[in-house]
């Protein structure tokens, strides 16, 4: 649990410093959408991009680890969108709160903590895991927000201007671009790569902050009538979503013991920070992912122990 805390205690600690700068005034009420938007647009895109162009096909290539953590992660975000549509949700803020049940802060937490415990051997899943979250599913959450906010009758309308929106959505341009980059074989040039690794060094700290400010900010404290959906959200991610990757690599695909308890222990880390950065940057349920966020990650000390106590 000590080894947990100390891996997790950076999160709070910057959520802490973006409260305290909006609740004394440092940072003023527009600074949340600020803040955000330069993740959005140039850090989140540079991580991207670095992720997918750095990324190596022999490493990545490891199909039975694919196909369990991607299942576990498409099972809790189409049944969460499934559950929050029949509800009565937009389907924007539908996609948004499947994302907060689904997608693993693997980056923040995931490379530190299976460092800890797993070693070396476990970076590799570690870095698909990322790639799956970071990538994929955000991309699909993307795609469902921008298809849900175009209001034309018309479904030829809708697709067209759904595609148009992603085709600047500088979120899934940056990791596209990225693999073509990987695929070609090229490397980058040492300059770029340093610029890279600078801009996208801002990604994590800034949305953390960013998180921070939005929670100092009067509309979170309006919202307390929806801790019922953040608490199943959280259960989702911190229960749920390990459950059914451990069932997915385990008793259906039979992956080797160690295989497995990669998968479950990265299915076990709380909601990222892409989620709060999506549901903010398109003003879609920020109030309700900014306690799932919080919550996931303080309860996730006690989840992820119990899972290793467990294992």
């Amino acid at each position: 649990m000590l080894t947990n805390l100390l891996i997790v205690l950076p999160i709070f600690a910057l959520i802490f410093a973006g409260w305290i700068a909006r609740k004394s005034g440092a940072l003023g009420p527009n600074a949340t959408r600020e803040v955000n938007r330069l993740v959005v647009y140039l850090a989140l895109p540079a991580l991207l991009f670095d992720i997918m162009a750095n990324a190596k096909i022999d490493q990545i290539w490891q199909p039975g680890f694919i196909l369990a953590f991607s299942a576990g992660c498409a099972v809790i975000f189409v049944g969460t969108l499934f559950w929050r549509v029949a509800k009565g949700r937009h389907l924007a803020d539908a996609a948004v709160d499947a994302l907060n049940a689904s997608y693993a802060n693997t980056g923040f937490v995931g490379f530190p903590l299976v460092l800890s415990l797993v070693g070396d051997s476990g970076m590799a899943p570690t870095l698909i895991a990322t790639i799956l979250t970071v990538c994929v599913l955000f991309a699909v959450a993307i795609i469902l927000v921008e298809g849900g906010l175009q209001s034309e009758t018309r479904h030829r309308d809708i697709a067209f201007k759904t595609f148009a929106s992603l085709c600047k959505n500088p979120l899934l341009v940056a990791p596209v671009l990225g693999a073509i980059f990987m695929l070609s074989g090229w490397g980058l040039p040492q300059p770029v790569h340093a610029f890279l690794k600078l801009l996208s060094g801002a990604a994590s700290p800034c949305a953390l902050i960013a998180l921070g400010l939005f929670l100092a900010g009067p509309q979170a404290a309006t919202a307390a009538n929806r801790l019922s959906t953040t608490g199943i959200l959280v259960a989702l991610k911190l229960i749920a979503h390990p459950l059914v990757t451990w069932v997915v690599a385990g008793p259906l695909l039979g992956l080797p013991a160690g295989s497995v308890h990669v998968a479950v222990l990265l299915a076990t880390l709380p909601t990222g920070t892409g989620p709060f950065m999506l549901a903010e940057f398109y003003n879609r349920e920020a109030s309700l992912t900014g306690r799932v966020v919080l919550l996931s990650t303080t309860l996730s000390i006690l989840t992820i122990s119990a899972y290793l106590w467990i294992a």
